[in-house]
């Protein structure tokens, strides 16, 4: 009786630190899910703004409106399918960008996500391209440069042209496809009386650090792929400290965010030199200069680059790195040592949300092909639970009988097993397949953009976020916080009850705390899946029941596996 009181009290102290330890490490090492799109208040569905962060610029300046630092200058309109912005001609940056594509929240009226704003203004974000040189008069910074049209678009580019001091000329030639993806060809005429070596450059700078949070499971800041490998990181406050440089031959760089991403791309032939540092007012920049090459008096050099600036959209990532030769832009999305299985997951998920229309449904066809796949498996497995239970009391014989003897009952014990044709770890196969696919949803829900602010139904207007509808403040009509393990919305209560009925479809226990422990732990667990995506609760719970149904089924056929062991 003592025993059983210490192994109830064991189950309740590791229970509560499960509760209210989970919280402090999960968003470090396991974030749960997105932040909420919608909270109810009153009863009633509220969007929420999309979480900012400090506005911060890239000089000294003061921050201005958007609106009037656009007007300031000169510019080029950007206007293609995916993206709205323009083009700064003095300088020339590319400064200023939408994505049509992408809201801000899950409102209907919601402004569409900016990626990229000039200098001087929120949030500053812009990459330019230039010439470094040795004895080559590049144009001043101020310079305006002429532009061929007042719009770029697919298939229209744009020519942009200016004179050095020493009437060298310069021209930076634009392009840009129907997805993210800018070409820069800059072309130099040396004009002078002397050869001179030339390195095209390019850059990408930002204010401040990404408001996405960078956790041990999700990258973001700054990345890079050189050396025939993708590298996560250096991290922002890495950089604080000092620089970090490479050489490679192929590769890119520039920074991520958890849906966005800027890539510089130099001519993946050359060989270049990339850097990541801090600037003077607490911004960041990556950088990349292609080494020199000597153009001679009276002839031209052309370099050609390219620049992504966009959504983190797997297809066209993969279409980048597989048909236009940009090396493993794909690895922009962080998606782990899991990767082959993550990406098969996300094509099916992918191809079954195009087929119904709802990200939601396809979750719940996605479980029932996987329960379908392992339905051989779990009747081998329950097979195995039965014969296991079957000779239990022969097991327990043979432990009384060698209790001195450890080395001499594992003899015996596995011999029953081989007598008995079972095997002990059988029973362990489907759960430890479960895992990995588990984990793969996981990151499918929180890295693709393409499951962002999908709905599902009634008051669920996003899958990669937690259930809105909280019970323990009436659905918002008591205006009060909850803690974050008591935000517990009607998914996880489901959650838990499809639990419940699960477990106790599960072999009786004679064990009296056993069985008491196998009470409780829906409802532990209960706590424990509520801040996750709801995306991912409706996977379990679809689970949950489908195993329900197969249980009565494998139950049927192996009756004595209900039966409490002799």
């Amino acid at each position: 009786m003592n025993n059983d009181r210490q192994n109830f009290v064991l189950f309740a102290v590791i229970a509560a630190l499960i509760l209210f330890g989970w919280p402090l490490v999960q968003n470090r090492f396991f974030p749960t899910a997105n932040p909420p799109a919608t909270k109810i208040v009153d009863g009633k569905q509220v969007p929420l703004p999309k979480p900012g962060a400090d506005p911060t610029a890239d000089t000294p300046a003061a921050i201005r409106d958007r609106q009037v630092v656009l007007a300031e200058t000169p510019r080029v309109r950007i206007e293609t399918p995916t993206m709205r912005g323009s083009i700064n001609l003095r300088g020339p940056r590319i400064d200023d960008l939408v994505l049509v594509d992408y809201k801000e929240t899950v409102a209907k009226d919601s402004a569409p996500i900016r990626l990229l704003s000039p200098a001087g203004a929120p949030d500053a974000y812009f990459a330019g391209f230039g010439w470094r040189a040795d004895g080559l008069a590049t144009p001043p910074a101020g310079t305006v440069w002429s532009a061929s049209s007042p719009v770029l678009a697919p298939g229209r580019p744009v020519t942009l042209d200016a004179t050095g001091a020493n009437g060298q000329r310069f021209r930076i030639q634009l392009s840009v496809d129907d997805g993210y993806m800018f070409t820069v060809r800059q072309t130099v005429l040396n004009a002078g009386d002397r050869a001179v070596p030339v390195a095209p450059y390019g850059f990408v700078n930002r204010a401040g650090v990404s408001k996405d949070p960078d956790s041990w499971t999700i990258h973001t800041g700054p990345m890079s792929v050189n050396n025939g490998a993708a590298h996560y990181g250096p991290n922002f406050e890495d950089l604080d400290t000092g620089p970090e440089r490479f050489t490679t031959k192929g590769g890119w760089l520039g920074f991520a965010d958890k849906y966005w991403l800027t890539s510089l791309v130099p001519d993946q032939s050359a060989t270049f030199e990339g850097q990541f540092r801090s600037t003077p007012s607490k911004g960041y920049q990556a950088d990349f200069t292609v080494q020199p090459r000597v153009v001679q008096p009276g002839q031209a050099l052309t370099q050609t680059s390219r620049f992504f600036a966009g959504a983190k959209e797997v297809r066209l990532l993969d279409r980048y790195t597989d048909r236009e030769n940009v090396a493993q832009l794909d690895y922009a999305i962080d998606w782990g040592w899991f990767r082959i299985v993550e990406k098969p997951i996300f094509y099916y998920l992918d191809w079954l949300f195009r087929m119904v229309g709802n990200f939601g449904v396809a979750i719940i066809l996605l479980t029932l092909t996987i329960r379908l796949v392992m339905f051989p498996i779990a009747q081998r497995q329950f097979a195995s639970m039965a014969a296991m239970r079957a000779v239990q009391p022969k097991m327990k014989a043979l432990q009384e009988r060698y209790k001195d003897d450890k080395v001499r009952m594992q003899q015996e014990v596995m011999a029953l097993y081989k007598a008995e044709k079972v095997n002990p770890l059988a029973g362990c196969l489907p759960t430890l397949i479960q895992i990995p696919i588990f984990y793969a949803l996981y990151k499918v829900l929180m890295l693709t953009i393409e499951m962002r602010h999908q709905p599902f139904i009634l008051w669920i207007k996003d899958l990669s976020a937690p259930d809105p509808a909280t019970i323990l403040n009436l659905f918002g009509y008591i205006p009060v916080t909850l803690p974050h393990f008591l935000a517990i919305g009607v998914v996880p209560v489901l959650l838990g009850v499809s639990m419940y009925f699960q477990f106790k479809l599960n072999p009786q226990v004679m064990d009296e705390t056993q069985a008491q422990i196998f009470k409780f732990m829906p409802w532990v667990l209960m706590f424990v899946m509520a801040p996750f995506a709801v995306g991912l609760q409706v996977y379990w719970i679809t689970t949950n029941c489908v195993s329900i149904l197969q249980q009565r089924l494998l139950y049927a056929r192996h009756p004595g596996l209900q039966q409490p062991a002799a």
